[in-house]
């Protein structure tokens, strides 16, 4: 009795520990954001003067937001982006899936080389190659158009979406591909029916490819910098000066940014939950 109840005690202290841990993480996480959101509401003089501090009746404002919806097309700003993100990411998620099914699928002369060559694209920065980039789009006549940066997105988040689906349509049993095909279903409904049970790494790459994309300001800046095509991160750096900065509008912009993203964000992250201890339980 005394060990079980040592244990317990013990079980208990671990979790309580694991809660504190991971409260202080959520906190140190959410710091940042928590301040730009408080400071948004703020006057100019206050976000210097007590930048740490809540807003109070003295120094809430709303300036900032009223400069940000009336001075600069900012609606436009954010149909670009979830234009882009959006699109982007489903090539990345549907592209991707159909490579990795064929490399985890079926074997042929060159299928390590070949996902070797896509892993390559992990490590080597898609920036590298913007000169040859600019020239193509502009060869293409895509310049300040979404197409642009959809492809451009598409090409950098590809390698890392065929690397993780790859290694989860492995552990997919070939038994219950094999059994579709005695039942006569053709390979395109034998990957509908792979696409489900690689739920948790389709939410993965959902996730570690969304938020690049949203937060880039690179290539926007290069291949999109007209007035109807700019998105979000670009369309903020009009209130940045060389000598003079709104600030007020600078920390509007942001958050007003950051509600697509989380909740692009916890549907992905709903997703990914849901599938791992689905298949935890199973």
């Amino acid at each position: 009795m005394a060990t079980t109840g040592g244990s317990s005690v013990r079980q208990r202290s671990s979790t309580i520990v694991a809660y504190v841990v991971l409260l202080g993480a959520m906190l140190l996480a959410l710091f940042p954001i928590i301040l730009i959101i408080l400071n948004s509401f703020k006057s100019r003089k206050a976000i210097f003067s007590s930048p740490l501090m809540p807003p109070t009746p003295e120094t809430f404002s709303l300036i900032g937001y009223e400069k940000v919806l009336q001075r600069s097309h900012f609606s436009t700003y954010f149909a670009n982006s979830l234009i882009v993100t959006i699109g982007a990411m489903f090539l990345i998620l549907f592209c991707g899936a159909m490579a990795a099914y064929a490399l985890s699928e079926y074997d042929f002369r060159g299928n390590a080389f070949l996902g070797l060559y896509l892993a390559i694209g992990i490590m080597i920065p898609i920036r590298l190659g913007t000169v040859s980039i600019l020239r193509l789009v502009v060869a293409l006549g895509l310049v300040n158009t979404h197409l642009a940066l959809i492809l451009v997105y598409t090409a950098m988040g590809l390698p890392l979406a065929i690397f993780i689906l790859t290694q989860f349509m492995r552990q997919v049993p070939r038994e219950l591909k094999e059994a579709a095909r005695i039942d006569g279903a053709s390979e395109y409904r034998i990957f509908s029916l792979v696409l489900p049970l690689v739920r948790p790494a389709i939410a993965t790459v959902a996730v570690f490819t969304m938020i690049p994309i949203w937060n880039d300001l690179w290539f926007p800046l290069i291949l999109a910098p007209g007035e109807q095509t700019k998105t979000v991160t670009l369309g903020a750096q009009q209130f940045l000066g060389q000598f003079v900065s709104d600030w007020n509008a600078v920390l509007s912009s942001l958050t007003l940014a950051m509600v697509p993203v989380l909740i692009l964000y916890l549907i992905f992250s709903r997703q990914l939950i849901r599938g791992i201890t689905a298949g935890a339980i199973k």
